[in-house]
């Protein structure tokens, strides 16, 4: 089962991250928005940062989770490769990321990515889990 895909969409980039379950598809979606970023492949998992969120459904909580991720890239300053998430039934998910300082000299500068939107964003269980966004670049 392949991880995540990009799709067009004008001006900006969707994708559509996928796992055996949920975690592993919010898992992937992070991924998938790293790598718009940088290469993950040359991010090295050297610091680690927890946190946790709660929303009223899927949906809201994969913009929640995706604007986290954003909010301690720009905060910290940092590229992740690595993250673990795990999702409850009360909608409560806990996740860990690990990654890097950017070091611009040393990892490749993709496209910067501006916001999350909610803009035809979709969490939805078929065989396994897909979820669906568009990110502002």
């Amino acid at each position: 089962m392949k991880k995540y895909e990009y799709f067009d969409v004008t001006a900006d980039i969707g994708f559509k991250a996928y796992g055996e379950s949920i975690n592993e598809a919010f898992e992937n979606a992070g991924l998938a928005i790293f790598n718009i970023i940088s290469d993950t492949s040359n991010v090295r998992a050297e610091k680690e940062i927890k946190f946790k969120i709660r929303s009223e459904d899927e949906i809201s909580l994969l913009y929640d989770y995706l604007e986290d991720l954003l909010f301690y890239h720009e905060i910290e300053f940092m590229l992740f490769s690595e993250f673990h998430v795990d999702i409850n039934d009360n909608l409560e998910l806990r996740a860990t990321i690990k990654g890097e300082e950017i070091d611009w000299d040393r990892h490749e500068r993709k496209t910067e990515i501006k916001a999350i939107t909610f803009h035809k964003m979709d969490v939805k269980k078929t065989e396994g889990w897909q979820l669906r966004a568009i990110v502002d670049l």
